[in-house]
């Protein structure tokens, strides 16, 4: 491993990297922009790894371009906990924000968030998609209003086919393009549609649309701009296209649908997310060939979303922004396709707490990946080093923007995420899981609200990284417990690199 440098020494390489392609390291007055891409959903596996079925050439080709995380983790593994950490650079203890009804103004209503923080440095920010949860808007962090106004729930997005035939036939001789498409929202319907209809008939291509003209018409000014896709959250609604890019052949179940053994029942959850749309049983096993079914649409839903990230990433470079923007796709958690017995999120296990995570830079690495532990709270501070914004002491994270000259360097001991019990939205929780992943173990306590730990749960990634096995226990996994329970309770203050 290289040694940790000061954040001095750092600076110094960064400023070198800069000047390498014939570029200044960023000042005051000519800082870099920001692109900041959030995806809703999304598998790291399944959407930027070089999976061997998944089709996602666009988010291949930027990880090329930068850095590609292979471990980075979600605060908690649900919308909005997650968001907010992001936006607020606060973990979801500190925000008071552990479910989707609350909004974090109400719990924490003079936080700075992460685009005032760049507003109140010069830049103009401003909000395409789905970027805070939900119907929750926050006016003071954009320069202008947000868009959808208001903000869509959870992307329950149908093309109206009765009505996409009644246009049809009345416009028989014009392209669909030039029409508007019917579309229905809101209530859950079938979990997926494929309908034969252009990009931008669906939100995810609308906000490219609107994120293209919004980078067209920026002119000199610095801006963060912050474009936020929907799919490949449920319902799998993608156009026919992309559906036509698999075939179900190459859809294969998922590999290990059994619940690990000696896991806690608190470690799982009853697909509520899943069961309420119509196609779906209330209960028990899916009927046969629906997981083949869920899976692929998830597959054509997130070509579709990368094929949205790819038009805006071309403008990007057409308009001449590449070499002075800064690029960050960031998934707010992971998902579970059948594995463990879990469709959805909402758990404490990697699949769900693990995320997709790339970031370009001036001056950085390109076509780099790196195994350093990383977390999403942490955007808030690396964002704003890479564009010379000060520091906010309130951030309860460390940028990692020393990473991008040096991926290969020490960095945290441990990553930290929590989910909590019941989940149905409920403002009180009974039970709260805390977890933390190091280089080799997850390990989870489940604790009561007078932090009486209830339940334990220890995964070996480096025997098992599937998680088919609690192993906490085990006698002979006492020492590797009593050491995660002691790193655990330490936090994340302690897990800093050095240099931090």
């Amino acid at each position: 491993m290289t040694p940790h440098l000061s954040r001095r020494a750092f600076l110094g390489l960064a400023a070198a990297g800069w000047a390498a392609c014939g570029r200044s390291a960023p000042d005051p007055k000519q800082r870099p922009n920001v692109l900041f891409v959030a995806v809703d959903d999304l598998r790291p596996d399944l959407g930027c790894y070089g999976h061997p079925v998944v089709k996602t050439p666009h988010i291949d080709r930027l990880a090329s371009q930068g850095l590609l995380f292979r471990r980075a983790y979600c605060q908690q593994a649900v919308c909005c906990p997650s968001r907010t950490s992001v936006i607020t650079g606060l973990r979801p203890d500190s925000t008071g924000v552990h479910n989707n009804a609350v909004f974090y103004r109400a719990v924490a209503p003079d936080v700075v968030t992460l685009p005032q923080h760049f507003m109140a440095h010069g830049y103009f920010a401003q909000s395409l998609g789905k970027i805070i949860h939900g119907k929750m808007d926050d006016p003071a962090s954009w320069s202008v209003p947000a868009w959808p106004e208001g903000g869509v729930h959870a992307g329950m997005q149908y093309i109206d086919l009765e009505g996409l035939e009644a246009l049809r036939a009345a416009h028989p001789d014009t392209p669909l393009e030039e029409l508007e498409i019917p579309v229905s929202t809101w209530k859950k319907k079938s979990s997926w549609q494929a309908p034969d209809v252009p990009d931008s008939a669906l939100q995810d291509g609308e906000t490219a649309d609107r994120a293209i003209a919004a980078l067209e018409g920026f002119g000199d000014r610095p801006f963060f701009l912050a474009v936020g896709f929907q799919k490949p959250h449920l319902p799998f609604t993608a156009p026919k296209r992309y559906w036509d890019l698999y075939s179900p052949d190459e859809v294969t179940a998922a590999a290990n649908p059994q619940r690990p053994e000696g896991a806690p029942e608190l470690a799982f959850t009853d697909w509520a997310e899943l069961r309420g749309y119509k196609d779906i049983p209330r209960e028990g096993p899916l009927p046969p060939g629906k997981e083949r079914e869920l899976r692929h649409g998830y597959l054509a839903a997130t070509s579709y979303t990368d094929a949205q990230i790819g038009r805006v990433l071309a403008a990007v470079d057409r308009l001449g922004l590449a070499d002075n923007t800064v690029v960050v796709l960031w998934g707010d958690h992971g998902y579970h396709l059948g594995e463990q017995d879990q469709w959805a999120k909402d758990t404490n296990f990697e699949l769900d707490a693990r995320v997709p995570l790339i970031l370009r830079t001036p001056g950085g690495v390109r076509g780099a990946q790196t195994d350093a532990l990383v977390e999403l709270v942490d955007l808030y501070p690396t964002l704003s080093e890479a564009c010379g914004l000060p520091l906010r002491p309130e951030n309860e994270s460390c940028s990692f923007l020393p990473l991008a000259t040096d991926p290969s360097r020490e960095w945290k001991s441990a990553a930290f995420s929590q989910f909590p019990r019941p989940w149905s939205n409920a403002t009180v929780w009974e039970q709260m899981g805390y977890s933390l992943r190091t280089d080799r173990y997850r390990y989870t306590e489940w604790v009561d609200r007078q932090r009486k730990v209830v339940a334990r749960e220890l995964y070996d990634h480096r025997q098992d990284p599937a998680e088919t096995l609690n192993i906490a226990e085990r006698p002979d996994a006492a020492e590797a417990v009593a050491a995660c329970s002691k790193q655990l309770a330490a936090g994340w203050r302690a897990a800093l690199p050095e240099s931090a």
